[in-house]
């Protein structure tokens, strides 16, 4: 059965307005289920206009927090879908250094959300060997997620895939439950706050993660983005992709394929 899609109503126009200049999200980047969590979450939250809506969110850090967490699902774990991280520490990681003076490499976590992304790749620099600076740059745009990013709090389950030895070298237990990134890991990232569908990206980049981040974007978005990251690449750099987000034309984008949900930039 085919759900049949109404148009929205003129308030609904002055609403993504709204909250594009107050998040820099543009709410017409995504596809349709985007708006459909849009309205979810105004029925959750028993709100019927889109005036009180907006100033709900802009008013109250944790509605605004509560928002953006529902359009973007920013919950994570360490080394998510482990297998894609041994193959950056074995194969991926190995193969951009082999040959090199130094072991200097620019890894960027496009999407960082609450951290446990970039921490993890810090986490694989250290044990690599990996010479910082420069640092592992995490960027999202969601402020909030940034914040607690920072903290860098988590609940032990979001460590279910990471080896025992390391959870014991690179975390402090805070509780029973919670443990603190030690300072030697957070040493090793940058957070920064910015949109990837606006902003310009730089370049030189040996490896991008990109994952589960574009899930929503519209196919038009998705091009644009894929585009950017081909040219923020150095030659011979990789782009990881999440396991939902499989990159069809990437021939057409000047990228070959390296591997399930992997991606390379010719080397020159």
């Amino acid at each position: 059965m085919i759900e049949k899609i109404y148009p929205a109503p003129p308030e609904y126009d002055v609403f993504k307005k709204r909250i594009r200049e107050m998040t820099g999200v543009d709410l017409d980047a995504y596809k349709y289920q985007i708006h459909r969590r849009v309205h979810m979450l105004m029925q959750r939250w028993g709100i019927s206009d889109y005036d009180v809506y907006h100033k709900t969110i802009r008013d109250n850090d944790e509605r605004l927090r509560e928002f953006l967490d529902y359009l973007t699902i920013n919950v994570s774990e360490f080394f998510r879908n482990p297998q894609r991280w041994w193959e950056l520490r074995d194969t991926v990681i190995p193969a951009i250094i082999k040959g090199r003076s130094d072991k200097r490499l620019r890894l960027w976590s496009a999407g960082s959300a609450t951290g446990e992304e970039p921490y993890s790749l810090a986490i694989l620099s250290l044990e690599l060997g990996l010479t910082v600076p420069p640092k592992v740059r995490a960027s999202d745009i969601d402020a909030g997620a940034i914040r607690k990013a920072k903290e860098a709090t988590y609940h032990k389950r979001q460590l279910v895939n990471t080896p025992p030895a390391w959870i014991e070298k690179y975390f402090s237990p805070l509780g029973e439950e919670t443990l603190q990134v030690k300072n030697s890991v957070r040493d090793r990232v940058q957070f920064s706050r910015d949109n990837l569908i606006e902003d310009a990206f730089e370049e030189g980049y040996d490896l991008i993660l990109c994952r589960n981040v574009v899930i929503y974007f519209s196919p038009e978005t998705k091009a644009k983005l894929y585009e950017k990251f081909f040219k923020a690449l150095a030659p011979g750099g990789y782009l990881m992709v999440g396991s939902t987000e499989q990159i069809f034309e990437y021939r057409k984008l000047g990228l070959e394929s390296a591997g399930p949900f992997l991606y390379r930039r010719p080397a020159r």
